[in-house]
């Protein structure tokens, strides 16, 4: 999963460093107490986001969910995508095909939405989240055109 705050930039600037270090620190905190709630794993700050990782599909998208919700409680609208597929450990970093083809599918959603791959989807048939047709699109860099849904709870 990654998540990255919209419009950050120019929120920074707007705000100031100060007042913006504050609400990254509220941001960061947030996404520590929902990630490990999900039973996730906080890979990284990308420092106007997160990079996690779950033991299944299902909670990397309630986690997605929450984690929009909370922001937005706090005045940071998210977007956020998710994929599932094989990683790369490396030291306390992970890599491979699938964090690209999941920083991808997060650069295609749209402030408060969390976008999920056609492979999340199959996976969590009947688990009680419901995802609407987003369109298919093609990826930065990834071969093909891959079919992204809006997840809701």
């Amino acid at each position: 999963m990654f998540t990255d705050i919209v419009d950050s930039t120019r929120r920074a600037a707007e705000m100031g460093d100060q007042n913006w270090r504050r609400l990254l620190d509220n941001h960061d905190q947030l996404a520590r107490h929902i990630v490990e709630r999900h039973r996730g794993n906080l890979v990284k700050s990308t420092g106007d986001g997160i990079l996690a990782t779950f033991d299944g599909p299902g909670r990397g998208v309630r986690c997605a969910l929450a984690f929009s919700a909370a922001a937005k409680q706090i005045g940071l609208p998210l977007r956020s995508g998710l994929h599932t597929g094989e990683i790369e450990v490396m030291g306390r970093d992970i890599g491979g095909i699938a964090v690209h083809a999941a920083a991808r599918v997060m650069a295609k959603s749209g402030a408060e939405k969390v976008l999920v791959s056609r492979v999340v989807t199959e996976l969590v048939a009947r688990a009680g989240l419901k995802f609407g047709n987003r369109a298919v699109h093609e990826l930065n860099g990834l071969p093909g055109r891959w079919g992204l849904f809006a997840a809701s709870g």
